[in-house]
């Protein structure tokens, strides 16, 4: 089954993110836990969570993805920004437990001048003071473009932080098309090559969700900026190659382009119009 959906807003509760998921012919959806910028989240409606829980299966929606707030920094050379970060993730996967077995996905963060190395350790030491063996989320890092001095635009990196998590059988990555085609890594013209090089690095096991988005800009520009599929620099071509290569097919597609409902609909109409299987 092809799993597809987009970006929606959590305000409503869970059965509203997912009504409006069915609506416009998703199977899946992305939200943030709290707004993007950080602050409190919104208490969980416990009822609402389990009907979720209940009618998502009856749907045929098995899986969904929270997001982070963009604030959340965990390598960040300010004590303060770090303690907020940590103190967000631990209330976030708490809170993901009242939908259980489902994906959690964060940006791994910005070193600020401190140096690659120095983000991995400090990436990876909340991580190991924060994952339980006890949870039933999956936590994903997120494939980046490498703007600036985020950590996690080269494979090697989230390779690095993997490496020094120790229970990192809760980890997984999300491969985000924008973020990978923007660090440089050549999709639009050998996807396997890219694919084939995350799995000797990484192990393509380790991905678990896709982002799927085009680019405003040229491979390699360390930018994120997103555009519509088949609007941008990657082309609907190539998404159409993409979304049908064995290594990821089988894995929920998530929309993050920027688009209302009816966009959204639009585009998931034309990606399942690509899917071959």
């Amino acid at each position: 089954m092809f799993v597809i959906g987009c970006h929606l807003s959590a305000s409503k509760g869970y059965l509203h993110m997912l009504e409006e998921a069915l609506s416009i012919g998703a199977n899946t959806f992305q939200f943030f836990t709290r707004n993007p910028r950080g602050g409190k989240a919104k208490a969980i409606d416990e009822e609402d969570a389990a009907r979720f829980m209940t009618l998502s299966r009856e749907s045929g929606v098995s899986v969904i993805l929270a997001h982070a707030p963009y604030t959340l920094n965990a390598c960040s050379a300010d004590e303060h920004t770090r303690e907020f970060a940590k103190t967000v993730m631990e209330d976030d996967l708490r809170r993901m437990e009242y939908t259980p077995g489902n994906m959690y996905n964060f940006h791994p963060g910005s070193h600020v001048g401190q140096g690659t190395e120095a983000g991995i350790e400090m990436i990876a030491k909340q991580l190991n003071e924060l994952l339980s063996p006890h949870q039933t989320t999956t936590v994903l890092l997120e494939t980046m473009a490498g703007k600036g001095s985020e950590v996690g635009g080269r494979f090697e990196e989230l390779r690095a932080i993997i490496d020094r998590v120790e229970l990192s059988d809760k980890l997984g990555v999300c491969f985000d098309t924008c973020h990978v085609h923007d660090a440089g890594y050549d999709i639009v013209k050998n996807p396997e090559a890219v694919l084939a090089e995350f799995g000797r690095i990484v192990g393509l096991g380790r991905i678990k969700a896709v982002h799927i988005n085009d680019s405003k800009n040229p491979l390699g520009s360390h930018k994120d900026r997103h555009e519509k599929i088949g609007d941008g620099s990657i082309g609907i071509s190539a998404f159409e190659k993409f979304i049908n290569l064995p290594e990821v097919s089988q894995l929920p597609f998530f929309l993050e382009t920027p688009n209302e409902l009816d966009g959204y609909a639009a585009e998931i109409a034309l990606l399942k119009k690509l899917r071959k299987n």
